[in-house]
């Protein structure tokens, strides 16, 4: 019997750890403040506990006689857990970034023969999985990868796209918005590009995906570290990007524009409507039309639907503001109030990787891996199966040692991505990959 510690049991834990719960060879405790128990009901071989992630004694006791423990708590948690695995001579499995902090046990983990098992979701993981899958294939073949395209986003379904801004939030909207303050950095036709975050939304690529349409891409943090990792050593473009519904980038460019995404604490808002508060923000006098000042704050057109959204948000309304703390935490439960999945509706998670190849013969071949995958009717998320799916399966090889890896790693080796692609396509999320 192989003992499984599970941390957390939000929005997404709930496939992965079903996954696991149906290996009757395994124990699983999951371990949360909340959710816990309604994670495991019903399977024998689940235990649930409550768990204070601050509490360092309890967490200690219950790493204990673990053989690897899944961190789905908020990535700063993720290092303190990894201090006290090492100790206890566990593994680890995440879905989050490695830091810079992580990577830091790389040396000690590999002397303890323990593997850290990181970025091993969607994006980052199933992203990483499937562009090596071709990466190593193609090069395998003798040949180059010139250009290399990778763009990934969470929508919803195209037949609950139903608000004007063509996006839902399953949770909190705040890291969403957040990650509009990053700046970008990719390569594209050799020469290196770098986007400030103030201009991130400025100008996105129109990309048609067959099937469902065109979508809004803008790039996606830092690329270039990509070109390492990935081997790509001969590659001219290397870009990472998001996908969005069209309007979505100009409405939030107009949103960081108003200041709204500002997490300065204030006062002033006590009390006042929307209206009045976005009025204080372009400095509209009270016989102002609010929609005409805020046009021409913006240089926009009266009429443009970038206005039509705000006031579908509710930002033109006489609706009185209940959060104070400051104008992001204002936006993100607006946003969260009205952008929402309803009871029945789906959501979609759309991958698509686009290269340019050199084959041995020096002919050009353009080859594209797509993932399209809907969410379960009034059942688990896509995003919940994409994340929690391929982090469930990493952990099944790893305690049934068909990954027999140590240290800090990702899943960019055949001995890992092979069998993880396989099981995913086995469970209904599989790649479609064609060549031109």
């Amino acid at each position: 019997m192989k003992n499984i510690l599970v941390l957390g049991a939000g929005l997404v834990s709930r496939p992965g750890v079903h996954y696991l719960l149906g290996h009757k060879d395994f124990r699983i405790t999951v371990a949360s403040l909340q959710k816990a128990e309604a994670l495991v009901k019903g399977y024998e071989n689940g235990i649930a506990i409550s768990l204070d992630i601050n509490n360092t004694a309890k967490l200690v006791e219950l790493i204990k006689g673990n053989d690897i423990v899944i961190s789905l708590l908020p990535w700063t948690y993720h290092v303190k857990v990894a201090k006290h695995c090492l100790a206890q001579n566990t593994h680890m499995a995440t879905t989050s970034y490695v830091s810079k902090e992580m990577q830091a046990f790389d040396s000690e983990a590999k002397n303890k023969g323990l593997l850290f098992l990181n970025e091993i979701g969607v994006d980052p993981g199933i992203d990483h999985m499937s562009a090596m899958k071709i990466i190593d294939q193609v090069h395998s073949e003798g040949g180059k990868i010139l250009h290399f395209y990778s763009y990934c986003g969470g929508l919803p379904a195209p037949r609950d796209n139903d608000n004007p801004f063509g996006y839902k939030f399953s949770w909190s909207p705040k890291g969403v918005v957040l990650a509009s303050k990053n700046s970008a950095h990719y390569l594209e036709n050799g020469e290196n590009i770098i986007i400030e975050g103030k201009n991130l939304f400025v100008n996105p690529r129109l990309e048609e995906v067959d099937e469902l349409g065109t979508f809004e891409v803008y790039p996606n943090r830092d690329s270039l570290p990509y070109k390492i990792l990935y081997g790509l050593h001969d590659a001219l473009t290397v870009m990472r990007g998001t996908y969005r519904n069209i309007g979505w980038c100009a409405t939030l460019k107009a949103i960081i524009d108003l200041g709204l995404v500002d997490e300065t604490p204030i006062v002033k808002v006590k009390g006042m409507t929307f209206q009045q508060m976005l009025a204080a923000l372009v400095g509209a006098s009270e016989s102002d039309n609010i929609r005409a000042k805020t046009a021409e704050i913006l240089n926009i057109e009266i009429a443009s639907p970038i206005l039509d959204r705000l006031e579908w948000l509710g930002l033109f309304s006489d609706e009185s503001v209940t959060i104070y703390d400051n104008r992001l935490d204002i936006l993100s439960d607006r946003l969260q109030e009205k952008l929402f999945y309803k009871e029945g509706e789906k959501d979609m998670i759309l991958l698509q990787h686009k290269f340019t190849v050199e084959n041995k013969k020096k002919m050009k071949e353009f080859i594209t891996s797509t993932l399209i995958d809907y969410g379960i009717t009034n059942g688990d998320s896509s995003m919940a199966r994409t994340v929690s799916l391929p982090l469930a399966i990493g952990v099944k090889l790893i305690l049934t040692g068909k990954i027999l890896l140590t240290g800090v790693k990702i899943p960019i080796m055949k001995e890992i991505y092979d069998p993880v692609l396989e099981e995913l396509e086995n469970l209904g999320i599989a790649m479609v990959e064609k060549t031109f």
